[in-house]
């Protein structure tokens, strides 16, 4: 056992505990960042799913550190790869011409901009990066964490780090209860939170499911992979909703509930730049090879790519069979999650139905060199719902609901630390819920939310913030999480500074209105300019 010792402790290297880590090293603090995978980027990168943005995104809408990791994963494909000079010319520049963002792009280059982001810091010393480490304990004095302990994945020992200020930034909220602070999982009850989509009875086990992506590209030959064990298990599952078996082309439109049929089109010969993501005209997923690609090979020079190369984060994939947070068999549950991905690659493989009649794509090719993962899958599972903290304010449907904001947009919170903006999109559920697709008014981040109810020093800087499991499905996405860690990062350095605790800065007009103006002066936007929700 090890020791040491930083202003604070940053737990998680997802989105949310980078932007943390930077805001915290801007502002002449020394940070502890730990990271249970090989890469830092959380969802973007370790669990391989392209970024989630608002329509808006290229203007407005999104903290100034978050634009420069867009603008520098842009930068790093004219300055490393052979795009045409078509695209390489092209402004908004998206690399895969993926549907459902205007920056489709591989994981290993956000790994490789957010490592250059944090560099400076590294090499000055006032950044240590322990990776990959996981927390396993944490020691609490009353209502403050006072040190908490990390464990090497792969049984290189363990640290314990000592810190002023802690950040949760993990992707399941795990300090929550290492350390006593108060939270929330799965569904609250109607009776509780109002909202209009809310069960009658809290549901604290039904949760969304969780996906293990994975990338294929589609080349001449039999890439077919073993048959997985539970292959025929996952082959015959249909969800009483679905409309069909799990592994099909059919399902519920997340929007309507209607059963729609998708199509499937390896390597189309498209125009990347007539590509329109926009969220608000359609959500791009009617053909699931273009949804979320990730490189248009015609992007590139003749030659560069044999094929596109797509990302498997489809409806396919989404795991029910049971929650992986406070349940003793979390570990057989991605296991289960990870062979259903599998399952759904040799489906494709083997048995999906083509256009031509036939059945099967034995050129797909499972690029686990793309996602950096030991099975050829993504090396972490996208969760999407986290442990919440019982917070100072918790954020509920009818803050940001189209169906009750109506014309009036979102609420405004006085004390706003960042804004956001997508659909209310919560997956099916561990419980056998159906889609929840709601539309949603541009939101503001309250500074509430991000504070513990008793828990001094303690922050969460991801989706573990006071949101309900109905709003998380709009605060969960990339700019957002990005947003969130990085507020909290600034509030304990702000604290810091001040002398003072969070609860004080949301308490005090004088204190918020400071914290506030330092966060305009990095760049964080609090408002939203009058532009109407979807």
């Amino acid at each position: 056992m090890s020791e040491t010792t930083a202003d604070a402790l940053v737990v998680g290297g997802g989105l949310g505990g980078v932007a943390a880590a930077l805001a915290l090293l801007r502002a002449g603090r020394t940070v502890v960042l730990t990271e249970e995978y090989d890469w830092l980027g959380g969802q973007l990168t370790s669990q391989a799913v392209p970024p989630d943005e608002h329509s808006w995104v290229e203007r407005f809408g999104v903290t100034a550190s978050y634009r420069a990791l867009r603008d520098g994963i842009r930068r790093y494909y004219r300055d490393h790869y052979p795009l045409t000079g078509r695209s390489r010319s092209w402004r908004e520049l998206n690399p895969g011409a993926g549907h459902v963002s205007r920056l489709c792009h591989e994981p290993r280059v956000a790994v490789a901009v957010i490592e250059a982001m944090l560099a400076p810091y590294r090499g000055s010393g006032r950044l240590r990066v322990l990776q990959p480490y996981r927390p396993v304990a944490a020691e609490v004095d009353g209502d403050r964490v006072t040190s908490v302990t990390v464990e090497h994945r792969d049984g290189g020992g363990r640290i314990t780090v000592t810190a002023p200020y802690v950040l949760d930034a993990t992707e399941t909220g795990e300090l929550l209860p290492m350390t006593g602070t108060e939270y929330v999982t799965g569904f609250e009850s109607q009776a509780e939170t109002g909202e209009p989509s809310a069960p009658a009875e809290a549901q604290p086990l039904n949760m969304q499911a969780v996906s293990v992506c994975f990338a294929i590209d589609h080349v001449d030959g039999d890439h077919t992979i073993d048959r997985p064990a539970s292959y025929g298990f996952w082959r015959e599952y249909q969800p009483s909703f679905w409309g069909d078996r799990l592994l099909s082309w059919r399902c519920p439109h997340p929007r309507t509930l209607e059963i729609v049929e998708r199509s499937f089109t390896p390597n189309p010969d498209d125009d990347p730049l007539s590509v329109v993501a926009d969220q608000r005209l359609s959500p791009g997923d009617a053909n699931l090879w273009t949804f979320r690609r990730i490189a248009a090979r015609r992007n590139f020079v003749p030659g560069a790519y044999d094929s596109d190369i797509t990302l498997v984060n489809w409806p396919m994939i989404d795991y029910l069979e049971g929650p992986v947070i406070d349940v003793p068999d979390a570990g057989r549950h991605l296991a289960a999650a990870r062979e259903l991905s599998l399952s759904v690659l040799y489906w494709l493989q083997t048995e999906a139905p083509r256009p031509d009649g036939g059945t099967g794509y034995p050129g797909l090719r499972l690029r686990g060199d793309v996602t950096g993962g030991a099975d050829g899958l993504a090396q972490a599972a996208y969760i999407r719902e986290s442990r919440r903290i019982r917070a100072l304010y918790t954020v509920v449907e009818q803050d940001l609901s189209l169906a009750v904001r109506g014309d009036k947009g979102a609420v405004r919170y006085a004390d706003s630390v960042g804004v956001g903006m997508y659909r209310i999109d919560l997956h099916p559920s561990t419980g056998g819920d159906n889609y929840i697709d709601v539309g949603c008014s541009p939101f503001e981040i309250p500074l509430g939310a991000l504070i513990p109810r008793r828990t001094t020093n303690l922050l969460p800087a991801g989706k573990n913030i006071g949101t309900t499991h109905i709003t998380n499905g709009a605060y969960r996405l990339h700019p957002v999480e990005w947003n969130i860690g990085e507020a909290a990062g600034a509030l304990a350095a702000f604290c810091l500074d001040r002398g003072t605790t969070p609860h004080a800065v949301r308490e005090g007009d004088t204190l918020l209105d400071d914290f506030q103006r330092r966060l305009t002066d990095d760049g964080v936007e609090l408002r939203w300019p009058q532009v109407a929700g979807y």
